[in-house]
């Protein structure tokens, strides 16, 4: 059995390694935690929450936050995962345990109009989708129509919801973020007249408050799901396109963490097309922060552009490798 710390990938080459992107994550910390001595900039330190009353079906914290117990169920237990370097030869030298990001959805499902007069359907619909949810292990909450706060998948379990996914701090790298990010979904439909309801919004930013609180999240690890997901077969980002725009980070207490270099990019020389940026409404200032990264990496190693990004590409697929061969042998 391979074990987590080993998992090993090729440099990036020989004798090399590319310089800049410790730059890029002092680029974020800047952005994304402003000194203390501020008074005109926001500060994103977790509040305090702590559980006050907890039964067989309801668990109340001290920021008002309601988590219903109903549907709860189990799945495999979170497996320690590898944190893969930010700069040098992409050997995972530790590896991390428990959450250390949100991941936030949307459902895209079915929806009835908000209304008072349709309230017995959106009750039923949301009932069908916990089922759904909890029938795929999908999310470890859901966050209804009328702000209502389910645990599905406990949070000690891997919910199955990022699949081939990517995201960076300052620790290094994650890859499949399944068992380092908790997944939080909105009932929600991209798009929709009222995508997310006010409801929604104040679930949400509680939620954020006690899971922040509970595991240490720092802000620049709350994100969308488009932010980190990623396809292998063609190299471009936005395998999943929800909550590619519009997220209400602000009203959920949190930085715009559309502003962070996409380590996707960055990192490992993944691609986007005209119709990921049609979902964003445009791009984020993390998709041009992280081209620009790459251009000033390529030019530090004298490389024409095309050909570092497949070098970067390269580095991923041997860790995407590693890491499928690590799973059919059974895990970490």
């Amino acid at each position: 059995m391979m074990g987590v710390t080993s998992v090993m990938i090729v440099a990036l080459a020989p004798g090399s390694a590319p310089r800049g992107t410790a730059e890029v994550m002092t680029l974020e910390r800047r952005l994304l935690a402003p000194t203390s001595g501020s008074s005109t900039l926001p500060s994103y330190t977790a509040s305090r929450v702590w559980l006050v009353d907890r039964s067989e079906t309801l668990e109340q914290y001290s920021n008002g936050l309601r988590v219903d117990l109903t549907f709860v169920v189990s799945n495999r237990p979170r497996a320690h995962f590898p944190v893969f370097p930010l700069t040098g030869d992409g050997i995972a030298r530790k590896a991390g345990s428990g959450p250390v990001g949100i991941v936030y959805h949307t459902t895209e499902s079915l929806l009835a109009s908000f209304q008072e007069d349709e309230t017995h359907r959106l009750k039923q619909l949301g009932r069908n989708l916990i089922e759904v949810v909890r029938k795929g292990r999908s999310y470890n909450y859901v966050i209804d129509r009328f702000g209502r706060v389910f645990r599905v998948v406990e949070d000690s379990d891997a919910a199955n919801h990022a699949g081939t996914s990517v995201w960076a701090d300052a620790s290094g790298i994650y890859v499949n973020l399944n068992d380092s990010f908790i997944a939080v979904a909105f009932e929600a439909q991209t798009g929709a007249a009222d995508e997310v309801t006010p409801a929604q919004i104040l679930a949400a930013r509680v939620l954020t408050e006690m899971l922040r609180a509970r595991y240490g999240i720092p802000p620049e690890n709350c994100v969308t799901h488009a932010q980190v997901s990623v396809n292998p077969l063609n190299m471009r980002i936005g395998s999943h396109t929800d909550w590619a725009g519009n997220f209400p980070f602000s009203e959920l207490g949190l930085p715009d963490n559309y502003s962070i270099p996409l380590p996707s990019l960055y990192a490992f020389g993944f691609n986007y097309d005209d119709v990921f940026l049609q979902a964003t409404g445009g791009g984020w200032k993390g998709l041009d922060l992280a081209e620009d990264q790459v251009e000033r990496q390529a030019e530090a190693e004298q490389l024409p552009v095309a050909r570092y990004r497949a070098i970067l590409q390269h580095r991923y697929k041997d860790i995407a490798a590693a890491l499928k061969q690590q799973e059919n042998e059974g895990g970490t």
